[in-house]
């Protein structure tokens, strides 16, 4: 399984991005995907995941409200939607997939992963 992360850039305070990934590969069996985040001299925080079975997504408290996942099953990509974004969203943006799991959220369990796209907010 690969994934390709993309879309990340230097955007203002309370402006949008969209982050996509895509995925290549047979995964057999339920899987969660998700986002993860990571900033200087901090330790990568889990942001969203999304269940591949019926699509529900789940969101960390500090960007419930403000982002979204989606996805498209014949692309086989899923989207990070980001609005209202902050200075403090600033950091690489990374995907994963979790084999077995319905919705992950500890690093640990994400067993294939993408390489990061950074997100800048300036404020």
């Amino acid at each position: 399984v690969q994934l390709q992360a993309s879309g990340g850039g230097l955007v203002q305070a309370g402006g949008s991005l969209r982050l996509s990934c895509k995925a290549s590969g047979f995964i057999s069996g339920d899987y969660a995907i998700g986002w993860f985040r990571q900033a200087p001299g901090k330790e990568r925080e889990w942001v969203s995941s999304m269940s591949s079975s019926d699509g529900a997504t789940y969101y960390g408290n500090s960007v419930k409200g403000r982002f979204s996942m989606s996805r498209d099953n014949a692309e086989n990509t899923v989207y990070l939607q980001m609005n209202s974004l902050k200075p403090e969203d600033t950091a690489v943006y990374s995907c994963g997939v979790a084999p077995g799991f319905y919705a992950a959220i500890k690093v640990e369990d994400y067993k294939y992963w993408g390489q990061g796209t950074l997100v800048t907010v300036s404020s």
